[in-house]
């Protein structure tokens, strides 16, 4: 874990986190668009790149060792909460900002019917979050649900300004309850992966296709279905 680790050592490439890598070095200059910045402007803007730039997408996703470098990700341009804090913590370091991968257990309260079939209720193991430091602090960071799945779900997209945890809501628009922390397994140097992929694939074995990939679906179709809202105009821009 890297709760020991002193914030100047976390700044390095590592297997999962390859910003040496051209895809992820391309990512972070059409972000950054090559004009000065502070370390904080870097990441409120790298936040919002992986935020909305990246389709969030529990289904399909690649869990393999290659599938989940931060260069994979992007490529495929899409992923769930695994994938995008992956990316977050690559394009931050990329940028001189220390990073590290945050990893919870979290009740989901608006899954969708099939994805809690899928999952075995509304608890999900694994979920992934950032932790960056600016300012000569630690703050949380969960650059995930893009602003059309907001929208579709009912959820105020979350927002970061670099100085205050910016970490899921307990309640949507609505007023209704919508994300309970159950468990903190702390913040990590380079992404678990053992752990994490192991651990989700014996918490909610049927949401795996095959051993390394998950069911294939569109969490947009399903909240459209729900809403009666068509999310697939606005797919390629969320």
């Amino acid at each position: 874990m890297a709760a020991e680790t002193p914030p100047q050592d976390l700044l390095g490439v590592t297997p999962f986190l390859d910003y040496d890598h051209p895809v992820v070095r391309e990512f972070v200059g059409r972000a950054l668009d090559g004009t000065e910045r502070t370390l904080t402007d870097k990441a409120v803007s790298l936040y919002y790149a992986v935020r909305d730039k990246l389709h969030y997408e529990v289904y399909g996703a690649a869990l393999s060792r290659d599938g989940l470098k931060a260069s994979a990700i992007i490529e495929r341009g899409r992923g769930f909460c695994v994938h995008k804090s992956i990316v977050y913590a690559a394009v931050c370091r990329a940028a001189g900002v220390p990073s590290r991968i945050a990893l919870t257990d979290v009740r989901n309260h608006l899954a969708s019917p099939r994805l809690r079939e899928l999952v075995g209720g509304d608890v999900f193991r694994f979920h992934a979050l950032n932790s960056v430091y600016l300012n000569g602090k630690w703050v949380r960071a969960t650059p995930v649900f893009t602003k059309l799945l907001c929208r579709l779900y009912g959820i105020t997209p979350l927002e970061f300004d670099g100085s205050a945890d910016s970490m899921s809501h307990p309640y949507d628009s609505k007023g209704r309850r919508y994300m309970e922390f159950l468990h903190d397994y702390g913040d990590f140097d380079d992404f678990p992966y053992e752990l994490v992929v192991e651990g989700i694939r014996s918490a909610h074995p049927a949401l795996f296709a095959s051993r390394y990939e998950t069911a294939g679906g569109s969490l947009v179709a399903e909240a459209a279905d729900e809403t009666g809202e068509s999310g697939q105009s606005g797919l390629r821009a969320a």
